[in-house]
């Protein structure tokens, strides 16, 4: 074969190597990043127990301090779920304890105890966007949203991380018109969310800024929000995170709410 032929094809080569290694090698689609990302961050093992510290700053700078243990319990990964949230400090909030049975694509079921009072309260579904305990986490954060509630684009992605917008599909129950999801591709964490109002400025913004494994499993445990608009937040702190502890349904009943099942929190 004549030289200058060998020599075309192996600029022709080149040129074909060049465009495929330009290609995004972790291409995936919107839907599957997104259910990735809920799976890791809001589902992983089938249940899980974790203590956490809470630290509230408000907009003239008075901190508060807030402990709790979490349980949670799959009943199908990606499905329904339940939560007990049980409060032991400080004193004014010890056995306030949060219960949720989540049902994606449908409104979740709350309810609080308050002791001081002996009340539960119900909490209804227009009430899951408002302050958690008085802190910068919503009631929402806690158990996570429903991705179904939203619809997704990609904005960006670069070799880390995947930033997609999200757009409620209703108005109802929620202040933001849209937000921003950075996930990062190795664990599918989100790592940051940020929410627009109708005029489109940022106002709140949600940050993971520490993960570590447990049992093998990468796991958010320091997330801080911030209200952008009058400058206070809110940190928690994870701990002693188990997963696969065999969780029995019992522990998230109502009964659990006057009387929180010892054996799981300690």
């Amino acid at each position: 074969m004549p030289k200058c032929v060998n020599a075309f094809g192996r600029v022709c080569f080149m040129v074909v190597a060049l465009w495929v290694s330009a290609l995004p090698v972790h291409a995936l689609p919107v839907s599957e990043i997104i259910e990735k990302s809920n799976l890791a961050a809001v589902y992983p093992g089938q249940d899980g127990r974790a203590e956490a510290r809470m630290l509230i700053v408000d907009k003239q700078g008075r901190k508060q301090f807030r402990q709790f243990t979490l349980l949670r319990r799959n009943i199908e990964q990606g499905g329904d779920q339940q939560y007990l949230v049980v409060f032991s400090r400080p004193a004014d909030v010890n056995r306030t304890t949060f219960l949720v049975e989540k049902h994606p694509g449908h409104d979740d079921d709350r309810w609080l105890y308050l002791p001081g009072l002996d009340l539960v309260k119900r909490i209804a579904a227009g009430d899951k966007r408002t302050s958690f305990v008085g802190s910068d986490f919503f009631y929402e954060d806690i158990s996570g949203r429903d991705i179904k509630a939203d619809s997704f684009e990609l904005l960006s992605e670069n070799d880390t991380h995947w930033v997609l917008k999200a757009t409620p599909k209703t108005s109802d129950g929620v202040e933001f018109a849209w937000y921003q999801m950075t996930i990062n591709k190795e664990t599918f964490l989100p790592m940051i969310a940020e929410y627009f109002d109708a005029q489109d400025k940022l106002y709140r913004r949600m940050t993971a800024t520490k993960v570590q494994e447990y049992q093998g499993i990468p796991t958010i445990t320091e997330m801080k929000a911030e209200n952008l608009a009058d400058g206070s937040y809110s940190i928690t702190q994870m701990r002693n995170v188990q997963y696969d502890l065999g969780l029995p349904t019992e522990v998230f009943t109502e009964r659990s709410l006057r009387m929180p099942p010892r054996q799981w929190l300690q």
